[in-house]
């Protein structure tokens, strides 16, 4: 008890204490999947309580970016692996990108810190406060610069959890709100009764999402029509794309998998994940082409292939590139395009650089080795594979987005390709599959998913991977299935964040209720001594 006596005493505890804070919360997602790490959510309203009373709302800034700084870092240190691909160039990048990653995204836990101790009101309900400041932030980290919701507090439930089912009705911005709260309370829970109320409330809630998610687990999915799907994953490391040689091999590896004899009857849908063939598709799909040759012969008549992969249009002096979906079908002795789909949410600094014409000027542009990047496709739409058979693509990225895509009431199911190739045997591709499985108990729509080095998946409208249907990280080989059936629409399907926004409006009547309650206890006393 001195030992911890004299830490606490030292300058640096607390900015020791919301680093490791943050990286408890993080050892909360999955693949970890330590859930007391969302304790740390406590610890750093406690801290943020806590602040240095001479500076508070630096000291709060400060000790809310550290926490963001250790869980953005444990949360993303993946990316690091995108700069060994090509080691000899760019690997010199993956410290420099990691530690820029963590203390860019840091910098909203940051805000939200701030934000916190100036409108913090004096009362244990002050948790709601909190789950307020930094849900909102949170919701802000998802849309500046196109957006990045990677590992958002509410998504920290494993997908096919009961309390992951919440989503259906909040979506994963009011999720987070939810949990946030709910983690925080411990810390108010010895402010006398306020915070053993506030505490009750918080396990009441907590009670409440996994009885929620049990009872929506036990209802039966409406089966569609028995349409059959084959997911192809190649195993095809990102760095044997870059081999010229090798691209007849891959190109072999996916047509021999696709003509892989069928225990039943065959798919009615083949899919091939983002980035399958390292061309452009206007090349290897023109007319007379050996691949697309091979494609045919892969296929059987009536048979549709999903392929994600590159475009262009234009003049050939200046193409403009489109990081797109191709649906083909299957004919007597051809193939022919049945339609397109073109990402609509790109990767900031990966698939296009923001403020361009500035970065290009300072040289950053060629110092990162960066392209020309990928042009921006229309707002997510459906896609029309047959005459009864509507699917809404999320390419990779996508996926991450809360509501991105539009209701449809006739869409059958979503379709995920994705290219985690680039990330290697790492959490961030396990961590992918979690995030794009809440789409799926978002919309009650099941998602068939496919990548290159895994994980594949056919994901139920829950959220659950139906058993069977999962190939993982360094695997190769299909996945023969039934599109699962879909759930019953969705509150947020329907109302999309207006959950989500009555959960901030409640945040803001706490604070200033019991701010103006302080304030006004305040002027009395003052008027008491006069």
């Amino acid at each position: 008890m001195t030992a911890w006596k004299d830490f606490r005493a030292t300058a640096w505890s607390g900015p020791v204490l919301a680093l490791l804070a943050g990286l408890a919360a993080a050892l909360a997602h999955p693949p970890f999947g330590l859930l007391p790490g969302l304790l740390g959510y406590s610890g750093l309203l406690f801290l943020l309580d806590d602040a240095n009373p001479a500076k508070p709302l630096r000291s709060a800034f400060w000790r809310g970016w550290l926490a963001g700084v250790g869980y953005f870092a444990l949360s993303t240190w993946w990316i690091a692996e995108a700069f060994m691909v090509d080691a000899a160039n760019q690997g010199w990048m993956a410290p420099f990108a990691v530690a820029a990653m963590a203390g860019g995204l840091a910098l909203f836990w940051g805000l939200a810190a701030l934000l916190y101790r100036w409108v913090r009101p004096a009362s244990a309900w002050r948790v709601l406060t909190f789950a307020g400041a930094f849900a909102a932030l949170e919701w802000a980290r998802g849309h500046v610069l196109t957006g990045f919701p990677w590992n958002l507090p509410g998504e920290t439930w494993r997908a096919g959890s009961w309390p992951s089912q919440a989503a259906a009705l909040v979506g994963a911005y009011g999720l987070t709100w939810i949990t946030l709260a709910i983690a925080a309370a411990p810390a108010v829970w010895r402010e006398g009764k306020a915070g053993k109320v506030a505490l009750g409330a918080a396990v009441a809630g907590l009670v409440a999402l996994y009885a929620y998610g049990a009872v929506v687990q036990s209802r039966p999915l409406a089966k569609g029509p028995p349409t059959t799907v084959r997911i192809v994953q190649a195993d095809i490391q990102q760095d044997a794309k870059w081999d010229a040689v090798r691209f007849s091999q891959i190109v072999q590896s996916y047509v021999s998998l696709t003509a892989t004899p069928y225990q039943d009857r065959p798919a009615d849908i083949v899919i091939w994940p983002e980035g399958a063939l390292p061309a452009a598709t206007n090349d290897y799909l023109a007319p007379g082409t050996w691949v697309r040759q091979a494609i045919v012969d892969s296929l059987q008549p009536g048979q549709l292939l999903l392929i994600g992969g590159y475009r262009y249009e234009g003049p050939v002096q200046a193409p403009v590139y489109y990081n797109s979906l191709i649906a083909l079908r299957r004919t007597a002795t051809d193939i022919e395009v049945v339609g397109v789909y073109d990402k609509h949410r790109l990767v900031p600094f990966g698939e296009y650089l923001p403020a361009e014409k500035f970065l290009t000027l300072i040289g950053f542009k060629s110092l990162a080795h960066l392209g020309d990047g990928f042009a921006t496709g229309p707002r997510p739409a459906p896609l029309r594979i047959g005459p009864d058979l509507l699917v809404q693509p999320l390419i990779c990225y996508e996926s991450l987005f809360p509501g991105l895509a539009k209701r449809d009431p006739n869409v059958r199911v979503l379709i995920n390709v994705s290219n985690d190739a680039w990330f290697g045997v790492t959490s961030g591709p396990l961590q992918h599959l979690n995030l794009a499985s809440y789409r799926a108990i978002e919309s009650a729509k099941p998602i068939l998913r496919a990548t290159p080095t895994g994980v594949s998946a056919v994901i139920n409208a829950r959220g659950r991977i139906v058993p069977g249907t999962r190939l993982d990280l360094g695997k190769s080989g299909v996945v023969d299935a039934q599109i699962p059936g879909m759930g019953e629409v969705t509150p947020f399907d329907n109302l999309g964040n207006l959950a989500f926004l009555a959960l901030l409006l409640i945040s803001a009547v706490v604070s200033v209720r019991f701010r103006a309650g302080e304030s006004f206890s305040s002027i009395a006393r003052v008027k008491d001594l006069g």
